[in-house]
């Protein structure tokens, strides 16, 4: 008798195991039981022969209800009919606990139910998926950046002001001052660059944006590497090989995931370093070429990435050097277009925007000439400022939604999904 996971059954075909789990769902064609058996590292078919097992374990087989806790006993069998190849012929089983009326059925349910029981919604074949190709991912990323001599630096949620100068801010009584919850690490992460060269950020962050979008939540988790001495070019550099990385690291490890998705990969496997650039002009110039009304200067919608990104052979495209005036105020303008900045959004096909990005302004004068432009508190960012007063050199950065990437690479609809517990507009529970 051996002790495993139905992620690593392969390695048993032929034994006997045991494994500690819940019923997911149960059929029957008489004196034959199929239990469909989860554990956590995956699900498993156990097939119950009447005749094979003893009648108490029959009848404890039988009244199993879904979701009812058990440790399984069986013999490991290959069958190519099945996500994970193979099945479990059951020789017995212990009741751990029998579950109550289980509310998610197999009927179809609304959204909005579903996220009322996210905590059990969990549970399920796709739900699962999901978020173990997450985890692949945010895994896949700090490997990358670790690898590469990076270093993580934990930036504060509390905040005393705004990265990008918006007021999309989740504004909070800090013991009689006001503070805000983080938009982003990015500010902490240029200080920390200027002592160790190559770090990365990544944790949560928050945008009080009355969105209902498929594409925005209002507490996501961004990954924001920073390098100093970098240009912009190296900048997109360390992107696409980063989300070429992690993309093949899901096609890779994560093949029972993507086949419980039914994940079509044809689109995966075109996710491959160099992507494409065209600048912000050029896109204009594509989106009115397509009937838009679109003028230079505007900002993109959803409608004008989703259909920037679906032009180049199922390949991420970045659009760079941006206007002035649709940027946050630290991006450094370019010389041979003095109107725009040197930056760049990577547009994943079929979705738009996953990472933004950008080469900092690293002259006192200039910086200091942005923060008056814009009107912004310029003693709130002194301590950001003197890092130009203290040796400034070029360096650039991008932050990437990971819920984003998560949902381009899932191929699922809306980002809530990607998240364990999705904070949105309407819904700051479970």
């Amino acid at each position: 008798m051996v002790d495993t996971t139905i992620r690593n059954i392969k390695d048993h075909v032929g034994d006997e195991v045991r494994l500690k789990g819940w019923l997911a769902n149960k059929r029957s064609s008489g004196k034959i039981l199929f239990l469909q058996i989860r554990d956590g590292s995956g699900f498993i078919q156990g097939v119950v022969v009447k005749q094979e097992v003893s009648e108490d374990t029959f009848d404890s087989c039988k009244s199993l209800t879904q979701e009812s806790s058990i440790i399984v006993t069986g013999v490991v069998r290959a069958d190519k009919r099945s996500h994970s190849g193979y099945e479990l012929s059951v020789t017995g089983i212990k009741v751990v606990s029998i579950a109550q009326e289980y509310p998610i059925t197999k009927k179809d349910h609304g959204t909005d139910f579903l996220m009322d029981y996210r905590h059990l919604w969990l549970r399920s074949r796709k739900q699962f998926a999901i978020l173990s190709i997450r985890a692949e991912i945010t895994k896949a990323c700090r490997d990358f950046l670790d690898g590469r001599g990076f270093t993580l630096i934990e930036s504060p949620i509390i905040t005393p002001s705004t990265c990008e100068g918006t007021s999309d801010l989740f504004e909070i009584d800090y013991f009689g001052r006001k503070a805000y919850l983080s938009q982003t690490g990015q500010l902490y992460a240029e200080a920390a660059a200027m002592a160790f060269g190559k770090v990365y950020t990544f944790g949560p962050t928050f945008r009080a944006e009355k969105s209902k979008t498929r594409r925005h939540l209002n507490e996501f988790w961004m990954l924001e590497p920073e390098v100093a001495f970098y240009n912009q070019d190296d900048n997109m550099k360390l992107q696409e090989d980063m989300i070429e990385f992690a993309v093949q690291k899901v096609l890779e490890n994560r093949k029972y995931e993507l086949k419980l998705l039914e994940r079509d990969v044809t689109g995966l496997e075109k996710i491959k370093a160099p992507f494409p650039r065209i600048t912000y002009t050029k896109a204009i110039q594509m989106l009115q070429e397509h009937g838009d009304d679109i003028k230079w200067g505007d900002d993109f919608g959803a409608p004008h990435e989703i259909y920037l990104s679906e032009q180049f052979e199922g390949k991420p495209v970045f659009v760079t050097n941006y206007p002035k005036k649709c940027k946050a105020f630290y991006m450094e303008p370019d010389a041979d277009e003095p109107d725009t900045v040197k930056c760049d959004d990577l547009l994943y096909p079929g979705f738009g925007e996953i990472i933004g990005g950008s080469e900092r302004i690293h002259d006192l004068d200039l910086l200091l000439s942005r923060i008056k432009e814009e009107k912004l508190p310029q003693e709130i960012y002194e301590w950001y400022i003197d890092l130009r007063r203290y040796g400034s050199v070029p360096h650039s950065g991008f932050g990437l939604g990971i819920e984003r990437l998560v949902t381009c690479v899932c191929g699922i609809d809306h980002l809530r999904e990607a998240i364990p517990f999705a904070r949105t507009l309407n819904r700051v529970t479970p």
